[in-house]
């Protein structure tokens, strides 16, 4: 079988993911929609998708543009098994009517809440409770790194209690308009959304989530602090754990990567598509056991390490795979996830 899959909204995001579908065998792009006619609908032509107007975009603007129109977002919607929505945040909450009325399964964003869909997803965490759902929503990044770890910890050592202070960026490297440009600010709702949108993917998880907003675009750090029920006797088991998972990367202290800034240039070096990060990053000396209490950063590239979880989410709601291990391993070498 062949998924035929929609992408609406082709931003940082979308487009993305739609080249991510484009690269799986058992996948295919039927469209992608933009509401303007915007050098990424352009691109989005160049690289063989047929568009679609989204919203209240008109097609003339896009005919005026040079940009060819396949038709509106319910045609393109009428031609696919499923829709991966990337539109902006809340939108996609007012699209699910439209979903529904054409009887299409969807997958949402981490920008929407809990309840537009079945489950919140994670392939590392719960892969096996999405299969055959019809509604999905892939968490957030943060919230995609946070279960990533959690998922692995928990399952090898057990977690008793978990807090995380959560050191944001402040916008994506193409939004101009948003700030601080000089300052941090914290987030003042203690404790922050974060635990709690982990929970729905780990119910029962012991955690809690604080954030500080910082002037940069480049990733978010998280620092965690994590008792653990079982704890090896060695940080270096931890360091194994998280090494054998191609979805982490770990940076010796040989490696010179002190920060984001060389994460980002490590990752234009090894030629990974826009230079994303789909894994997780930690630091080897970034991370300690102190008794049954471990400690560890991780930096998390915001715009890139939800894309091949849209595309795990795809396999497990059409059980194109059973098994998750299977579907992550045709994920990540097709988007050359744990190459080094």
């Amino acid at each position: 079988m062949v998924v035929k899959v929609a992408v609406n909204g082709y931003g940082t995001i979308g487009k993305r993911v739609a080249d991510a579908v484009a690269r799986q065998k058992d996948m295919k792009i039927v469209g992608v929609s933009k509401t303007r006619p915007t050098f990424e609908a352009r691109q989005a032509v160049e690289r063989g998708y047929a568009v679609y107007v989204a919203g209240k975009g008109a097609r003339s603007e896009f005919e005026a543009a040079g940009i060819p129109v396949a038709g509106t977002v319910e045609e393109m919607i009428q031609g696919a098994d499923v829709v991966v929505d990337c539109s902006p945040e809340k939108v996609g909450t007012a699209n699910k009517e439209l979903y529904d009325r054409l009887g299409v399964r969807a997958i949402w964003q981490g920008g929407e809440k809990a309840a537009v869909a079945e489950h919140s997803f994670n392939a590392l965490a719960n892969y096996s409770e999405c299969l055959g759902a019809k509604r999905v929503r892939v968490v957030s990044c943060n919230t995609t790194g946070l279960s990533r770890a959690a998922s692995l910890l928990q399952r090898n050592f057990g977690v008793r209690e978990w807090e995380a202070t959560l050191v944001r960026r402040a916008a994506d490297p193409r939004e101009s308009g948003k700030g601080p440009i000089n300052g941090i600010l914290p987030t003042m709702k203690l404790p922050s959304h974060h635990g709690p949108d982990v929970q729905t993917v780990l119910p029962g998880l012991p955690i809690t989530t604080a954030a500080v907003v910082v002037p940069t675009t480049l990733m978010h750090v998280h620092f965690n602090h994590v008792r653990l029920e079982h704890p090896p006797a060695d940080v270096s088991e931890i360091l194994a754990r998280f090494s054998r998972e191609p979805r982490f990367v770990l940076f010796p202290g040989s490696s010179g990567v002190e920060g984001t800034p060389q994460v980002m240039e490590w990752a234009k070096d090894r030629g990974a598509g826009r230079g994303d990060v789909m894994e997780n990053v930690l630091w080897e000396e970034g991370t300690k056991m102190k008794g049954q209490d471990l400690y560890f950063f991780q930096a998390i590239h915001q715009e890139s390490i939800v894309v091949p979880e849209n595309v795990d989410a795809i396999r497990a709601m059409f059980s194109l795979e059973t098994d998750a291990e299977r579907s992550m391993k045709l994920t990540n070498e097709s988007l050359h996830i744990g190459a080094k």
